[in-house]
């Protein structure tokens, strides 16, 4: 015990350097809102020392991973520090504070064993793991690395953010907290999106912040454009949608409704195609699972019969459209003009696809495509450095078998909602999956709107959610297994 509290008070120690050191640069940039904030801080912690005789472990822990779910909504829209390449918000300086806590609690007690046993996804944290220790290996072929360390510190975070939600939100009370967290913030984001549309004024995090006149009625909220917005909207939609379909409240599926109906609304603000086909998408997904099983199998055969007909009818269309695209001659492109948004994409497409080829299959390392597509493109892309698909990203950065490693992940995450939706479940149950369910595929299909998904942060807190709620009925479906024996 004497070893294990020494490492605590070594732990503390450090953490205690590393804020000193934070606030010493904070104040040296005699910004008064960082000083603000920093005084504020030092209050919340001031506070929750006071508490602590008052209060029990998990009484002081969960608020602050609330707190830190609430936070991660906000973005970098309101508070940066800058630390080199490196940039510090408040869920960044929140999931510090969690991670020490979090490694204090496992030095200190045994409590974090008993979590662990009731963790029933740990296929999919290993899988997290291994991505993230071949992304350090691909540091020995990068052209950039600090590019690679970027990318991996954004992508330790997410995965760590997902570990943390799937340790201790192991109960439904929890996770349901945790939808309405999104919920609520998703509200105050479109109210800034809102704001951004009808005053024309926009946060400085934005890319359109004092850009050009004719673009400023798009909404981005806290986003660095408003294709990352609608991204998130597309997700929200079905949180929003869900909710008035189970909720009994009259007033409360009233209100599920008018917010629906906004994020849609503002998804069509933002011209985003890609996001209102991923609406399309989740709400056949919907409708597809709130069907009777007998006419489940018909839709299927329908839509089968439907999609055949579709190419057989329109196939020489669809063989000349990818022709042109992505297997035609390129034709010069005069840089007076813009190149059209489908021959950029289709260029970007190419470029990541010759960069898989050339590297076997094993991808260019960790966050190194933004520098291939400036430094060595073999298709004009308009001098866009980003691929623009999700799933494209994660195989020219990481190689094809990560992607199919996490398309896997994403199937059976599905797969095992909609496993458990097929059973009779209370509204409070269907309210989480049917909201899950649609909004995955949802974006899956937006997340080819955004420039890159790597630097949005809401993708992870939404896969936390979802891995978190596969391993809460996982555990459920245990217990009752373990009552009837």
């Amino acid at each position: 015990m004497s070893l294990k509290r020494s490492a605590v008070n070594v732990l503390i120690w450090l953490a205690a350097l590393t804020a000193g050191f934070a606030l010493t640069h904070i104040l040296a940039q005699t910004s008064s809102k960082k000083i603000i904030f920093v005084f504020l801080l030092l209050i919340a912690i001031g506070a929750l020392l006071l508490l602590k005789p008052y209060l029990s472990y998990d009484q002081l822990k969960m608020p602050v991973i609330y707190l830190l779910i609430a936070a991660t909504f906000a973005n970098n829209a309101f508070f940066t520090i800058k630390l080199g390449f490196f940039s510090l918000f408040p869920y960044r300086i929140l999931l510090i504070v969690a991670a020490v806590w979090f490694i204090a609690e496992m030095l200190k007690s045994q409590s974090h064993l008993e979590q662990w046993k009731q963790v029933h996804v740990k296929g999919i944290l290993a899988f997290f793991a291994f991505w993230f220790c071949y992304g350090m290996i691909s540091l020995l072929w990068v052209k950039s690395v600090t590019d690679g360390l970027k990318y991996l510190s954004l992508l330790a975070m997410g995965m760590f953010f997902v570990f943390l939600i799937v340790m201790y939100f192991q109960k439904l009370e929890r996770l349901l907290l945790f939808y309405y967290i999104w919920m609520a913030m998703t509200v105050f984001l479109m109210a800034i999106g809102f704001y951004n549309h009808f005053t024309l004024h926009h946060l400085p995090s934005s890319t359109l912040y004092n850009g050009p006149l004719y673009k400023q009625h798009y909404p981005t909220s806290v986003f660095f454009n408003q294709n990352d917005f609608a991204t998130f909207l597309a997700i929200s939609f079905f949180f929003y949608l869900s909710f008035f379909k189970n909720i009994k409240n009259s007033y409360l599926k009233i209100a599920g409704l008018l917010l629906a109906c906004c994020s849609v609304y503002l998804i069509f603000l933002t011209g985003s195609r890609a996001s209102i086909l991923g609406i399309l998408a989740g709400l056949a997904l919907y409708a597809f699972i709130l069907l009777p099983r007998l006419l489940k199998r018909w839709v299927l055969i329908a839509a089968a019969a439907g999609f055949i007909a579709f190419a057989a009818l329109f196939a020489g269309k669809i063989t000349n459209v990818v022709y042109t695209l992505f297997f035609a001659p390129q034709t010069a492109h005069d840089f007076s003009e813009p190149l059209p948004s489908n021959v950029a994409r289709a260029n970007l497409l190419k470029n990541a696809g010759h960069y898989v080829l050339d590297t076997y299959g094993f991808g260019v390392g960790a966050g190194n495509v933004p520098y291939y597509l400036e430094h060595h493109a073999l298709f004009d892309t308009d001098q866009v450095v980003e691929v623009h698909n999700w799933l494209v990203e994660i195989m020219a950065n990481f190689g094809v078998i990560m992607m199919l490693g996490y398309i896997t992940m994403y199937l059976y995450v599905m797969l095992a909602l909609y496993r458990f939706y097929k059973k009779r479940l209370a509204s409070r149950y269907k309210l989480l999956l049917e909201g899950l369910l649609a909004a995955l595929l949802s974006f899956l299909v937006s997340s080819i709107s955004p420039s890159s998904i790597s630097n949005l942060f809401f993708h992870w807190v939404f896969l936390a959610l979802v891995i978190a709620t596969v391993n809460t009925f996982r555990i459920k479906e245990t217990d009752e297994i373990e009552r009837f024996r």
